[in-house]
């Protein structure tokens, strides 16, 4: 069985690196852009129903934020999960099922510590290291024979085509050009959609525009500063300059629309087993005053001396972590996605590299900084970097959290209504199951003291559908491109529905659609929604509670 995968790995890379350097000859069926987790479905999904596919990602790594650090899995109700996503999550149950695969701590420590939210008896597993969601991924996409492309950026300012209303093909960055029948735009900036000039909205909509009470402006509780801490580098004096970190905007009305994105981190693997640590150095462009707001946290918050209190620290198979945001100053670089998604590559990289910069910095700083309270500093001291994780990225996860970037503005828009279960679609395409959620998207001085505004955690509602015209741009504006990932929501219903396995469930979808509209001779927007459920049924979609 080893050697079978290892062969299959092997035909895998060398599918990965033997691309023709120019040009693509063929006219593809399905042309997928972006190797995310709803990219790879449906690349697997196009194969699997006869159609030649080409799943081409911008960057050195597949899978997304799957393969990219967040391990622990968030759905809220994994039973609204089937088909080709919820094969992924029994795959990973597979490969942990076997105990050659647990190098670092036993299978039975991990799966009775409680440290996971498998359940004894499940046929899947939720949660997993980046390298074995990446093995899998790699399997699976080898076992359907997809044609993998890598490293090849689309040309944003040329490199679609389009003819009576459909794009034709795409260009990348070095000039190589890949024709198709049918496109799918699985990237989180959705960049695709954007050079294909269709209507698309970045940051929060006002609560009026489609009736809403969680979008907009929304100055409340969670991952929130205490009262008091003081936003002047001399406390209580204004002209000695405001801390870093903090923005100079003015709080604006509750509600109230704007362009700001909910703030990115990235998702950390850690290990605490020292013969697999990297350990935990000074960064690049380290500077501890980026630090001070948190040194006075601790000093606002004196009874808080628990790790968790700081940061969501999730223990992952092999004794090691997916680290989240937690708490008012946390891992999330609050004010600093805001360009991202309309940034041109060389921009993007930029901001990447200061959320780097900022995340192991913020690691360094526990770990040596006089202000941190013994009993944080002692327990980040036990973590380092994971010698078996990212090998070529220097033991970092190359893939920046986008939580939200640009979304679509297609057919209809899935709002807090659908969410709420007071609308229900009638061409449900998948389910999401998880609460809408919103990260902070700016950190402000109101009142003389440091707040950050943005976050919402609102749930308590079953698993929803979620459109199929939500991800389809309007007719009118090109008519064979399919967006599961920035699909048509409204931000606060984006919150709720931009999950890993939904972003899979939704791929999926959109390559049935895809293939069935190239059978029937129809477009997208003419496909028999009645025999399209169908076929998602027959696949195992989940479209129903």
């Amino acid at each position: 069985m080893k050697s079978s995968l290892i062969l299959s790995l092997l035909l895998f890379v060398f599918s990965c690196t033997s691309q023709p350097a120019e040009q693509s000859d063929d006219t593809y069926d399905i042309v997928v852009y972006g190797g995310t987790s709803g990219g790879i479905a449906a690349a697997i999904q196009a194969a699997r129903m006869g159609k030649s596919a080409v799943l081409i990602e911008p960057s050195n790594r597949l899978g997304g934020l799957t393969t990219g650090g967040l391990g622990q899995t968030d759905i809220g109700n994994k039973q609204a999960i089937g088909g080709i996503s919820r094969e992924f999550y029994q795959n990973i149950r597979a490969y942990y099922d076997d105990s050659a695969h647990w190098r670092w701590q036993e299978k039975t420590e991990y799966l009775d510590g409680g440290q996971t939210r498998t359940k004894a008896g499940e046929d899947a597993m939720w949660t997993f290291e980046p390298s074995v969601a990446l093995e899998v991924y790699q399997q699976m996409l080898t076992d359907a024979g997809i044609e993998v492309v890598m490293n090849e950026p689309l040309n944003r300012e040329s490199g679609v085509a389009k003819q009576n209303g459909q794009i034709t093909q795409i260009t990348t960055e070095s000039g190589i050009t890949y024709a198709g029948k049918m496109f799918i735009d699985a990237t989180y900036e959705g960049d695709l959609m954007a050079a294909a000039d269709v209507d698309y909205f970045v940051g929060r909509e006002a609560n009026e525009r489609y009736g809403e009470t969680y979008n907009g402006v929304q100055l409340l509780d969670g991952h929130q500063f205490p009262d008091g801490v003081d936003p002047y580098i001399t406390p209580g004096d204004s002209s000695s300059g405001i801390v870093w970190g903090i923005s100079t905007a003015s709080l604006n009305e509750q509600g109230s629309g704007d362009a700001l994105v909910q703030a990115y981190n990235f998702r950390i693997c850690l290990t605490d087993v020292e013969e697999n640590q990297v350990p935990i150095t000074r960064p690049d462009n380290y500077d501890s005053s980026r630090y001070e707001l948190l040194a006075r946290l601790f000093e606002a918050q004196p009874d808080m001396r628990e790790i968790n209190q700081y940061f969501i620290w999730s223990r992952m198979p092999n004794a090691k972590t997916d680290i989240n945001n937690r708490g008012g100053f946390s891992t999330d670089m609050i004010n600093w996605s805001h360009n991202y998604p309309e940034a041109s590559y060389e921009e993007r990289q930029e901001i990447i590299k200061a959320h780097q910069d900022y995340t192991q910095g913020l690691l360094y700083f526990y770990t040596t900084d006089s202000r941190v309270p013994t009993e944080l500093q002692d327990e980040v001291k036990r973590w380092g970097y994971p010698k078996d994780e990212y090998a070529n990225s220097s033991n970092w996860s190359p893939q920046l959290y986008v939580r939200e970037a640009r979304r679509l503005v297609g057919e209809h828009v899935m709002t807090q209504a659908h969410c709420q279960g007071d609308e229900v679609v009638d061409d449900p395409i998948g389910m999401a199951a998880y609460t809408m959620d919103s990260h902070n998207c700016q950190r402000i001085i109101t009142d003389g003291q440091v707040k950050n505004e943005g976050n919402v955690e609102v749930g308590g509602f079953p698993p929803y559908p979620i459109a199929y015209r939500s991800i389809l741009p309007k007719q009118n504006q090109v008519s064979n491109l399919l967006v599961p990932v920035c699909l048509s929501a409204s931000h606060i219903a984006f919150g709720s529905i931009r999950m890993e396995p939904v972003f899979m469930v939704l791929g999926q979808s959109a390559a049935t659609a895809a293939a069935m509209a190239l059978e029937a001779e129809q477009g997208i927007h003419e496909l028999d929604y009645n025999q399209l459920r169908e076929r998602l049924l027959t696949d195992k979609q989940i479209l129903a509670n």
